[in-house]
């Protein structure tokens, strides 16, 4: 595609892909493809994917790739050679880091799912890069932290999470320095922010058949393509709890003023209420490459490679409340929020032991918001203080995963 519109971006985006076999990763790899003279690949980490991050290597040409261990470097190092690729391979959670901190990168995009990509975001923010959040949980773990560690940095931040990435485009005067300012935008007028949801696949399915739900079922969603643990989360909810939490960071906004609505369509991807009775929301295809574009090329805009929304083939959009007897997760999100402190740190750990306890066939999918519930209820009595420094988010994440590991064996 031609770039030398005005809209152009005019400084190269040197990008580092934390997880780049994953959707989000090779959505945004389609989208720099398309741009070869303003985006350019310096790094690319993927855990275990090892053939397909070779085709990446051979096309994109980094400087560094990183895998989860060395097992997958030895094997990764051979294909390279074979295909006489010079990159050079590291493995591991120090090398994540190092890939996200890279001199030459000035911008990283977070797809890594999971805790896992907490410590490579943060050293990013800490270095002063543009950072495209699609980790969430780097906020739910270590949000003031987080936050601070931006402000004091001046790096960029621009939410790639279709809700989130909506929102920002509806706010006034949309720039990351408002970003994270507590009632920065109350001031601006906003009255609330309203996070869209599809309800997922079994928004319709009785109550009594979701014990039986399997996790190819849970998997399949019925607009955006995903990968497993997303899709999960999305089947139950959790994915907006912690979305909402996401929100309240981001955005500076207290709880009561992020409201959650199902919107079977996906074609909202979430809208700003103003106090003068104003809603403004952004629209478009459910597809990611729409806001990896948008964040890719800030403030400019180019062509994602998206098909347009045709308006006339639209047959109604239509809203729910969320049913928290059928999606209790919302509601525990609500609660951990409430709570503060390492709360937040507990409930996504214990989500990410339920979820994967379900795809392995460990746990019935009614249970996760179940075992996530116990969770939280012992991670309370344990008395979790304020996330005052990384080391002590670690901590608690570490001891989270392993209490809902003991309610695991219960049942």
């Amino acid at each position: 595609m031609n770039s030398d519109s005005q809209t152009a971006p005019h400084v190269m985006r040197n990008i580092c892909v934390l997880g780049s076999t994953g959707s989000i990763g090779v959505n945004t790899l389609n989208v720099v493809r398309q741009y070869p003279d303003l985006f350019s690949i310096k790094a690319l980490t993927a855990h275990s994917q090892v053939n397909l991050l070779v085709e990446q290597c051979a096309e994109f040409h980094p400087e560094l790739v990183v895998v989860g261990s060395a097992a997958a470097a030895q094997e990764l190092e051979k294909l390279l050679i074979n295909k006489q690729l010079k990159t050079q391979v590291l493995y591991g959670p120090s090398a994540l880091v190092t890939a996200a901190t890279l001199e030459s990168v000035n911008t990283v995009m977070a797809a890594i799912v999971g805790a896992a990509g907490l410590l490579p975001t943060i050293e990013a923010a800490n270095t002063g890069k543009r950072i495209l959040l699609a980790n969430k949980e780097a906020l739910v773990m270590s949000g003031d932290i987080f936050m601070k560690a931006i402000a004091k940095s001046g790096a960029e931040l621009l939410p790639i999470d279709s809700e989130h990435n909506a929102i920002y485009q509806c706010l006034p005067d949309a720039n990351t320095s408002n970003a994270g300012a507590r009632g920065a935008y109350t001031q601006l007028g906003v009255k609330e922010v309203l996070l869209t949801a599809s309800g997922g696949p079994f928004r319709t399915t009785a109550l009594s058949e979701l014990a039986l739900v399997t996790p190819d079922q849970a998997c399949a969603h019925p607009n955006w393509v995903m990968g497993r643990k997303i899709s999960v989360d999305s089947a139950t909810m959790m994915n907006k709890g912690l979305e909402l939490i996401e929100a309240y960071y981001l955005f500076g906004l207290a709880a009561k003023h992020i409201q959650v609505l199902i919107h079977p369509q996906s074609v909202i991807h979430s809208m700003v209420r103003y106090v003068d009775g104003s809603v403004i929301a952004q629209l478009g295809q459910p597809d990611m490459k729409t806001p990896i574009a948008y964040g890719l090329a800030w403030p400019h805009r180019i062509d994602a490679g998206v098909k347009e929304l045709d308006f006339m083939s639209l047959k109604g959009l239509s809203f729910e409340e969320v049913d928290e007897g059928r999606f209790p997760c919302i509601g525990l999100a609500y609660d951990a929020l409430a709570a503060g402190g390492l709360m937040p740190t507990a409930l996504n750990a214990a989500n990410e032991v339920a979820v994967q306890a379900f795809l392995d066939g460990q746990l019935k999918f009614t249970d996760i918001a179940f075992l996530v519930e116990k969770s939280l209820d012992r991670a309370q009595l344990a008395n979790l203080e304020k996330a005052d420094s990384l080391e002590m988010v670690l901590q608690a994440d570490i001891e989270s995963r392993q209490i809902a590991q003991r309610i695991l064996k219960d049942f």
